[in-house]
């Protein structure tokens, strides 16, 4: 009989027990293993590249007239949170992020000491715009604030010593809000010679964003009076249709040349004297107003932001965005 009940116990142990054993044992490897990719990827995430050379850079205030030592990736969680709205797609910061940081240092290289010791300053008509994150934070709802911070300092930690370069060498990356439909040479803006990768190409989408148009509608004598602290002998007879007359246009539809009165100005200056936002418009004289009609904002040259923000809700990537803004780029 005690037999008999060795053998049921063995059998119930074989059954039964031993599968157990197994089983638990199994699964806690497998939680260690899953615990280790965890790990591996949070690591992942968190890698950023250690920069041998412009790891930290100089910036100038120029409210303050202050100098302020920063790491690379640092400053541009505050330039890219300053150039381009948060709410953007992703793609399209990581896109911002690259472009900056090869603006940076297309600066840096190449400034010739215009800000004294710093390396670039944080005015966007001179360099490129920059906010703290102290003040960044306190233009966002405050329920939104962590996860607007988080976003952009992802998007430049992913691209983390990442830029463009044409012939190994870091390009002079300009950018702007919104092309009105195709991007200018760098020539037609500030003239000089072209550089081959700033090429006027055409940009999809951005005809649904509040940037693409806009109308600088003006009094006959107040746009005289405009005119007139420039050219302080200027003479505009506006009972001739040709007056007034648009002369020539760039590639890219943009104006390159404008008739008023007695006086032939470039478009590019046209734009600042008046205030507009572009110089791809058109002109309307209607009783005592001349309406300025305009497309687009900003000069136009390199990467449009809001057509980058377009292609990244069509499925591009950022080296996809920067690729098309930036004709025959590596990185």
């Amino acid at each position: 009989m005690k037999k008999y009940m060795m053998y049921l116990l063995i059998f119930i142990f074989i059954i039964f027990v031993l599968p157990s054993i197994c089983t638990i044992r199994k699964t806690k490897a497998m939680d260690l293993k899953d615990n280790t990719i965890s790990a591996e990827n949070n690591n992942n995430n968190n890698l950023k590249h250690e920069y041998s050379k412009y790891g930290t850079i100089k910036l100038y205030h120029s409210k303050t007239g202050q100098t302020e030592e920063l790491p690379m990736d640092e400053y541009l969680y505050g330039t890219v949170s300053a150039e381009m709205p948060v709410n953007f797609e992703f793609e399209a910061l990581k896109a911002q992020a690259i472009v900056s940081r090869t603006y940076t240092i297309y600066q840096i290289e190449h400034n010739n000491k215009k800000h004294g010791e710093a390396d670039i300053c944080d005015d966007y008509k001179c360099c490129q715009a920059w906010i703290s994150k102290e003040d960044r934070l306190k233009k966002w709802e405050e329920s939104e604030r962590d996860n607007n911070w988080n976003k952009i300092v992802k998007a430049v930690n992913e691209t983390s010593g990442k830029i463009a370069t044409y012939n190994g060498k870091a390009i002079n990356a300009f950018f702007h809000s919104n092309s009105g439909g195709i991007t200018e040479t760098v020539s037609n803006v500030w003239g000089g010679k072209n550089l081959p990768y700033l090429q006027s190409v055409e940009t999809a989408g951005e005809t649904e964003y509040e940037q693409y148009s806009s109308e600088v509608k003006l009094k006959k004598e107040e746009l005289l009076n405009k005119l007139k602290e420039v050219y302080n002998d200027i003479s505009i007879d506006f009972s001739k249709e040709d007056d007034i007359k648009i002369l020539a246009y760039t590639e890219s539809k943009r104006v390159k040349t404008i008739k008023f009165g007695n006086k032939e100005i470039a478009g590019t200056e046209i734009r600042k004297i008046l205030g507009l936002k572009s110089t791809k418009f058109s002109i309307n004289i209607d009783n005592d107003y001349v309406i300025f009609s305009v497309e687009g904002y900003g000069h136009g040259v390199g990467m449009s932001q809001t057509g980058a923000n377009t292609m990244a809700k069509n499925g591009s990537s950022c080296y996809d965005i920067i690729k098309h803004f930036y004709t025959g780029v590596d990185f």
